[in-house]
């Protein structure tokens, strides 16, 4: 007879580790200031050009990732310059063909503030409008149909340890009202949303933020789906107690890891297009 040994962290062993400075290891479990680092700029212009670089890289990474979704979907930037504006992307182009220039400057009336070929779809507007301006700490938003967060969402439930569902989707989000009550979903400090019915929705302080949180949170979404059907063929589920979970956070839920955890799949972008998606 075969025995299967389950491993336990409720007993964690006692590990020396050698200080950051001395040591190779990524980060201290005491002290991770020093890796986690977003970029800062004085000259603004400067910070324009990099933030939309990594936007349009975050629209390929979600392309190359199988989130494309028609002319569907949407990320938005506020301005550094004008954080009255905000960047979106062109209306019905691919993700996996977004470049830099090709992303839209508005203003909140939907105007464009620069001259552009290109059309704004009005749904994903308001929705990002209505969260910068109900948000002054929100500087990027991603919205998309990706398949384990729709799928998810028809439940209209929360994933286990995250309690934000947005239960009233009206449908296409073509009236102010909706975009407003989105907003009001988020409230003063929440930065992901499952709509129901409809999709995700994630932000933070820079696109990377929000787009490292969007892969986490559909990927939470496939991992309960399977976790569920498990549990419906009677297989019990175990949950991560409060303490650990909340330590976890606060090792690794600040802005600048989340910013951190993206980076991987920025490079890999830019390397997989030449280049072109920072033209």
């Amino acid at each position: 007879m075969s025995s299967t040994t389950i491993a336990s962290t409720a007993s964690p062993a006692q590990v020396q580790l050698r200080s950051a400075e001395d040591g190779v290891l990524n980060w201290n479990v005491r002290k991770t200031e020093g890796l986690h680092q977003v970029p800062t700029f004085t000259d603004k212009e400067a910070e324009r050009n990099w933030a939309k670089q990594h936007m349009a890289a975050a629209f390929r990474t979600f392309a190359r990732l199988g989130w494309a979704d028609g002319a569907s979907g949407h990320i938005s930037l506020r301005d550094p310059i004008n954080p009255e504006w905000f960047w979106i992307n062109p209306y019905a182009m691919h993700f996996g063909l977004i470049k830099a220039s090709d992303l839209v400057l508005v203003d909140h009336s939907g105007k464009p503030v620069q001259p552009t070929s290109h059309k704004v779809n009005a749904a994903g507007f308001i929705i990002h409008s209505s969260i910068h301006r109900a948000r002054p700490d929100i500087n990027a938003a991603c919205h998309m149909h990706s398949p384990a967060g729709r799928a998810w969402s028809s439940f209209g439930k929360g994933i286990e340890m995250l309690n934000q569902v947005y239960e009233g989707f009206g449908g296409i989000v073509l009236a102010e009202e909706e975009g407003s009550r989105l907003a009001d979903a988020l409230g003063k400090d929440c930065l992901n949303l499952i709509l129901q019915n409809h999709g995700l929705l994630t932000c933070g302080s820079t696109v990377d933020e929000a787009a490292a949180y969007f892969i986490a949170l559909e990927r939470a979404c496939a991992n309960q789906i399977m976790a569920e059907s498990a549990a419906a063929n009677g297989v019990p589920k175990k949950f991560v107690g409060e303490e650990e979970a909340e330590y976890t956070f606060k090792c690794t839920g600040t802005p600048a890891c989340a910013y951190m955890q993206f980076q991987p799949e920025f490079d890999l972008t830019v390397a997989l297009s030449d280049g072109k998606v920072l033209d």
